[in-house]
């Protein structure tokens, strides 16, 4: 599946080179403090590549591959002590941005974001939410991330619990941005 992903992604830049007349290519780093089944995770940071086609006058929508990194960190709870790993995605989206006016926009991320390291899963759905400021050189935005993904945990297997405790998380950020126009 992987493999499916990363050839689809390969052709849809491979497409964007030939058109890059008509488009912008985006790469832009980002910061952000973790929220939702975040116990675990102390910082999200990242960094964007995007390429962006010109829609309709104020709309632009195009592909858009990362890598994005949480942090992981120790924590108590229930008189139980964690220490949880980094966990690292490759997010694979869809990306829009409208301006609403010359400056300002709107933008979302929709797509896969794939674990690769063991902290992460297999990935899961990536929806980034952003409203920002644009400028000739640099767009300067505010994010809300988030990955739903899928991860088995083998902690409670000491604890009677069910082997492979396999669920569902809901990983998230909220941070600032920044994405260099070439």
């Amino acid at each position: 599946m992987k493999k499916i992903v990363l050839a689809a992604f390969l052709g849809i830049f491979s497409f964007a080179g030939l058109q890059a007349q008509e488009g912008t290519f985006e790469v832009g780093p980002y910061l952000g403090a973790p929220v939702g089944d975040t116990d675990g995770t102390s910082v999200n940071t990242g960094v964007t590549f995007g390429y962006y086609f010109g829609v309709i006058p104020k709309l632009k929508v195009g592909p858009m591959i990362g890598v994005d990194h949480f942090f992981g960190k120790e924590y108590d709870r229930g008189g139980y002590h964690f220490d949880k790993e980094d966990k690292t995605f490759i997010p694979i989206a869809a990306s829009a941005k409208f301006n609403f006016t010359e400056r300002f926009y709107a933008g979302l991320d929709l797509g896969y974001a794939i674990g690769v390291s063991d902290a992460a899963g297999k990935g899961g759905f990536l929806a980034r939410p952003q409203i920002g400021f644009s400028l000739p050189m640099v767009d300067i935005y505010g994010y809300f991330k988030t990955i739903n993904y899928a991860y088995a945990d083998d902690y409670w297997d000491e604890y009677d619990g069910p082997e492979d405790w396999d669920d569902n998380w809901n990983l998230g950020s909220v941070g600032v941005g920044a994405a260099f126009k070439f």
